[in-house]
């Protein structure tokens, strides 16, 4: 088979991204001038502005919607995001809610500010304030778990009739931790043990819940007591449409897409001592897989089950995380983009994924069909002296999936406060990894007494910060991206528990960074939905072009992947194996995978660094210093007539370097800070790239547009 061939067999034709209306242009990728950019610059729209928390305690009146929105408005902030919270006069999801809503929602409007509402009371999203217990018990979470442990000494035989929703048994000698599967059928359990010190585990599905915090919990504790719907029954995900969303259609659909922006996800996961499982999972798995999930059930729990036993689970962690995308965030998002609003939602442990795949399976399968992909940091996760680049997984999501905008939640649950300093730090941190959308957390407002603005929110600098991130988020989210690298994100090693690829890809992310190589994440999922080859270039929903991919250290990667890589290096770009070498090649099946492939079409770097072969290996680079600076980091974005770059110093030393930019046209600096554009000094042009002096203060940034002078702003030529 020619390559040619074989291209045109496993690329997929391009899926276009779906294009907002004209009048709502935040939802849509676009190409705008450097003067269509420069219009709105200085007061850009509020749909792009900064979002604080707006929690409603007590009594919301209307005297206390006025007197927060116009506290709001006061600090310069142009968009809320409300959720509900304890002791409210009218109940949540109540008509009385839906009326309180209503009437929020127009005296935002009156003041031309913009709205979001939280999908939920509380967190985790996807209990609908505990409707789902109380009034459809048939659609809650439900998990594979022990339902019962049995001690059985070494030749003492069990004899145990199994309830109907008994799916396996497992026997684990506690004295190595060595396990066994019991036969368990006709419905009852029969066995003798060995030599050994004995537990039965009898494994059952059951009707069990991720902890909610709820506005009903008179205790305002987490606890299972309002159930979670079923992710993986689109049933469920209906249902709860119909509770929330289709309720506020009736309230404030006129709104929808004006002054409502859209519906507020929170962390929705499997926190369960326990595994997903939904009553159609097992039928779902045959039809894909196969084979019967059933006689490998029990060994899921294994302390130390066999390769075998490991890779059925890798292919049941694939069907439910399937069923999670589509039964779940699917339908979301689809009812969003159908009524003019857009899903924005985080989940769990974005920062440690190891435990991510665990509780939610994949996240770039989650986001595939969510209008704004998203992260949180709490606990002071991102902070200066920290490498945390996590952020670039909701980036790398909107830009592989065309979404023009990546979300973060900040400042939940910091135990170190910030200023306002510190504040823009985490802020700046986040947007040159790729984030464009923020909402402020670190004190909710009280609606019920008073107006929060308590620590560095009621600093009288905080109103200066809300202005540079309203300008900051605004021409982040304008163009396209523009990295040319790509980097295939791990997650089938990750369900192997293979903590070295996640390791592996971490170190790789940095190192990149910290040399101004600016790069995308490409999934799994990227390559089956989103991928296509044109010439030597992998290209996104977002027309961004990716000339080189690096593979991290791992232990798996899909024949899918595989052959569409071979096909992109055949076609001139450049695939780079950087250490361990995939040792499966996962098909249809983990339990049929073959491997270890041949990669002789591939640059391979043993060594696992970027090594000068490897850099070689990649596209020339957009951002090149005369002089190595880790702390530096930047973003390019390609608009219609012009290049954007932002820069970003994360030490606290400053930073002086000569630069040369790729690009063509005057270099202007667009201070986000007082919204005016200058001239850049000291810059030089030729050959398609400029030359300037960058210079950065201690966590200074500077944005730097190359390219067409909007009317009205002088620059060198």
């Amino acid at each position: 088979m020619t390559s040619r061939s074989l291209v045109s067999l496993i690329i997929p034709p391009l899926i276009t991204a779906t294009v907002a209306a004209a009048e709502h242009p935040w939802q849509a990728l676009a190409d705008p001038s450097a003067a269509e950019v420069a219009a709105h610059f200085s007061t850009p729209p509020p749909e792009y502005g900064l979002t604080v928390w707006w929690g409603w305690d007590g009594a919301i009146t209307e005297e206390v919607i006025n007197r927060d929105l116009d506290a709001f408005h006061a600090k310069g902030i142009r968009v809320v995001t409300i959720e509900a919270g304890y002791g409210l006069s009218a109940s949540y999801l109540s008509p009385g809610w839906f009326e309180t809503i209503k009437l929020a929602v127009a005296q935002a409007k009156r003041r031309g500010m913009r709205v979001w509402l939280v999908d939920e009371g509380k967190y985790p999203s996807g209990f609908a304030g505990g409707k789902f217990s109380a009034e459809r018990p048939d659609l809650r979470m439900q998990a594979l778990v022990v339902g019962e442990r049995v001690e059985v000494a070494a030749g003492e035989t069990l004899i145990r009739k199994l309830a109907p929703e008994t799916v396996g048994a497992l026997a684990v000698n506690q004295a190595d931790n060595r396990s066994r599967t019991l036969v368990t059928g006709a419905g009852e359990l029969r066995w003798t043990a060995p030599e050994g010190k004995w537990e039965v585990l009898i494994i059952q599905h059951a009707f069990r819940s991720s902890p909610t915090r709820a506005v009903n919990n008179p205790t305002r504790g987490k606890d299972d007591k309002n159930s979670l719907e079923d992710y993986l029954n689109p049933a469920a995900t209906r249902q709860f449409l119909a509770w929330t969303h289709e309720q506020y259609q009736k309230y404030v659909g006129a709104e929808f897409g004006e002054t409502v922006l859209g519906f507020r996800g929170d962390e929705p996961d499997y926190s369960i001592n326990g595994i997903p499982w939904t009553p159609a999972i097992f039928t779902e798995f045959e039809q894909r897989k196969g084979y019967d999930a059933r006689p490998y059930v029990a060994s899921f729990f294994a302390p130390h089950p066999t390769e075998e036993q490991q890779r059925a689970k890798a292919d049941y962690w694939d069907v439910w995380s399937d069923l999670f995308r589509d039964n779940f965030f699917r339908v979301q998002g689809d009812w969003c983009a159908a009524n003019g609003v857009e899903y924005l939602v985080h989940l769990n442990h974005e920062d440690d994924m190891m435990k991510l795949v665990h509780s939610e399976g994949d996240f770039f399968k989650d986001m595939r069909y969510v209008e704004v992909p998203g992260i949180d940091t709490i606990w002071n996760q991102i902070w200066p002296g920290k490498v945390s680049d996590f952020p670039k997984y909701a980036s790398s999501a909107a830009h592989v999936f065309g979404r023009p905008r990546a979300f973060t939640e900040s400042f939940a649950a910091y135990r170190t406060p910030p200023t306002v300093d510190q504040a823009r730090w985490v802020m700046n941190q986040q947007y040159v990894r790729g984030i464009n959308l923020q909402e402020i957390m670190f004190v909710m407002a009280s609606s019920g007494g008073r107006t929060g603005f308590r620590g560095w929110l009621g600093d009288e600098n905080f109103p200066a910060a809300v202005a540079y991130a309203n300008r900051a988020t605004y021409l982040l989210a304008q163009g396209r991206p523009a990295a040319g690298i790509a980097v295939y994100y791990p997650n089938l090693s990750l369900w192997l528990g293979d903590a070295a690829a996640d390791a592996g890809t971490l170190a790789l992310m940095q190192q990149l960074l910290e040399r101004q190589r600016d790069f995308d994440f490409i999934s799994e999922e990227a390559f089956a939905t989103a991928l296509t080859l044109d010439g030597g270039a992998l290209k996104n929903l977002s027309g961004q072009s990716y000339r080189a991919v690096l593979v991290p250290p791992l232990g798996a990667i899909s024949r899918l992947a595989l052959d569409r890589l071979q096909a992109f290096a055949e076609a001139g770009g450049r695939v780079v194996f950087l250490g361990r070498e995939p040792s499966l090649v996962v098909g249809k099946t983990f339990q049929q995978a073959g491997g270890p492939p041949e990669l002789d079409w591939a640059v391979r770097e043993p060594s696992g660094e970027l090594t000068p072969r490897v850099i070689e290996a990649l596209p020339p680079p957009d951002v090149v210093l005369d002089q190595p600076c880790p702390p530096v980091k930047y973003l390019h974005r390609r608009w219609q007539d012009a290049d954007l770059y932002f820069f970003f110093n994360e030490s606290g030393q400053p930073q002086a370097r000569q630069a040369a930019l790729t690009g063509v046209g005057p270099v202007q600096v667009w201070d986000a800070n007082a919204g005016t554009i200058g001239p850049a000094d000291n810059a030089a042009a030729g050959n398609g790239t400029v030359r300037l002096r960058l210079e950065l203060e201690p966590y200074g940034t500077k944005f730097i547009v190359v390219g067409a002078v909007p009317p009205g702003a002088a620059a060198k030529r």
